[in-house]
């Protein structure tokens, strides 16, 4: 089943981005595609493991919708904007082949690996136990982490909108990591890895590959957002040099210029 809605996702993502000329359609279904796999998961499986997966992950999915809905994702024209400075990196039939290759199928993939633990949860069927209450709060920490983060940056962006605020936004969580969001938001899909690791017994499990290619995916993509943000504000590099980029660490001392 979640074959089909995957295969029916990427060429819906192709199609729209094809007809609208907007790129941010696998981003519209970031957090609302996986809790649609866990729960087909949890249906065929009967299990309280993959249950307790499936509504952690509805959760998630709840809160990054309503940030990214607050943000202007879904409206018309609510395109990241790091595709239109994509498009002009790449011109052209260069641009359609990564929207193709790339944007709608390989994202649309990663979306389907990162919750096949649910897959390795329900082939090992067990009752829950302490590892799996420890998993579960790792989990609500780093989700209430990622829902911090982002409001602190929420309320850094409207300050700076109305002209209360300029700069880099280096106070609370930032103070810590240049992105903890996304380390919160990597952390919480490397829990959903470990529900399956405690299922079946063992960590070697195929079923890391969609872990370790969303931490991947986050860091390029922070590499790459930091080389426009650096460009864009002159005190983004002392930043850069005093705070860790992903794992949240004492900051370094640094001049500021």
């Amino acid at each position: 089943m979640n074959l089909w809605i995957f295969a029916a996702v990427t060429a819906a993502c192709w199609l729209a981005s094809v007809v609208t000329r907007e790129y941010s359609w696998v981003d519209r279904l970031w957090s609302i595609v996986p809790v649609a796999y866990l729960w087909v998961f949890a249906a065929d499986a009967d299990d309280a493991r993959v249950t307790l997966m499936a509504v952690l992950v509805t959760v998630w999915g709840a809160r990054l919708t309503f940030n990214f809905a607050r943000r202007g994702g879904y409206a018309p024209g609510g395109e990241d904007y790091r595709w239109g400075i994509l498009r002009e990196r790449l011109p052209g039939w260069r641009f359609q082949v990564f929207n193709l290759v790339f944007i709608a199928a390989y994202q649309n993939a990663l979306l389907l690996l990162i919750t096949l633990p649910a897959w390795t949860a329900s082939q090992h069927p067990g009752p829950l136990g302490p590892a799996d209450v420890v998993a579960t709060l790792a989990f609500l920490v780093l989700l209430a982490g990622e829902s911090v983060a982002d409001q602190q940056r929420w309320d850094f962006h409207r300050a700076k909108a109305a002209g209360r605020a300029d700069g880099v936004l280096r106070t609370g969580l930032y103070r810590y990591s240049r992105h903890p969001n996304y380390f919160c938001e990597v952390g919480q899909w490397w829990v959903v890895f470990a529900f399956g690791a405690l299922a079946a017994g063992t960590a070697w499990l195929a079923t890391v590959a969609g872990a370790v290619l969303l931490t991947l995916l986050f860091v390029g993509s922070t590499v790459f957002t930091e080389s426009i943000s650096a460009g864009r504000n002159p005190g983004f590099e002392d930043y850069r040099r005093s705070t860790s980029m992903l794992v949240p660490w004492p900051p370094r001392a640094a001049t500021r210029g």
